[in-house]
């Protein structure tokens, strides 16, 4: 068995730990869907300038925070974050995704889930798993969500960045990194063993 401090399991969740995109669920769970597709109409131009590439992942991700989460109440906004990390969460997550990261729990591996979704509607469920987690922080003023992100988006080159930050990646002599995307690219370069789409839809 190997000690604890040796390995590292690194994890994006959207797409690879989960079926769905939690961004995208948790606006459809506060808001219906309803508001949900008549927003993502609404905001469309910016997702079309983010497909063509004339604007950062991070700047269209924003425009559609503002949109959805503008003034609203912090306290609601968390609570309700914390009931999607309860209740719909679970219900995403991929069998095999979970039994890999179950795996490297039991061999005593770290094991941090690194993500672009918002801290506020993953945290609580990473905690239930006992895993770290790095994600997107949101920014709240005065009491309330300003649809603003806190920091960087925690995509990309970011979650290189987020990871070399929060740990001293020399100390380990093995590590792991799962992801599914063009954003998890440079997260899969840090490690030995890169999995890419590795686990079943």
């Amino acid at each position: 068995m190997q000690d604890k401090s040796t390995v590292l399991a690194l994890f994006d969740l959207d797409g690879t730990i989960t079926t769905k995109d939690t961004f995208l669920e948790f606006i459809k769970y506060y808001h219906g869907s309803a508001k949900f597709y008549t927003g993502f109409l609404l905001t469309s131009p910016w997702l079309v300038l983010f497909k063509l590439g004339l604007i950062p992942n991070w700047r269209a991700k924003e425009k559609v925070l503002e949109y959805f989460f503008n003034n609203e109440i912090q306290e609601s906004f968390l609570a309700k974050g914390e009931q999607f990390s309860d209740k719909v969460l679970p219900s995403l997550v991929k069998a095999d995704a979970l039994t890999q990261l179950k795996k490297h729990q039991e061999q005593n591996h770290r094991v941090i889930i690194v993500t672009a979704s918002a801290e506020d509607w993953v945290a609580r469920w990473c905690a239930t798993q006992g895993v770290e987690v790095l994600a997107t922080r949101l920014q709240k003023i005065n009491g309330k969500v300003s649809g603003k992100i806190e920091g960087s988006n925690c995509y990309g080159e970011e979650k290189v960045r987020r990871i070399k930050a929060h740990l001293d990646l020399s100390t380990y002599d093995e590590i792991y990194a799962y992801g599914d995307s063009s954003g998890d690219r440079p997260m899969l370069a840090l490690a030995q063993y890169p999995h890419y789409r590795f686990f079943q839809r």
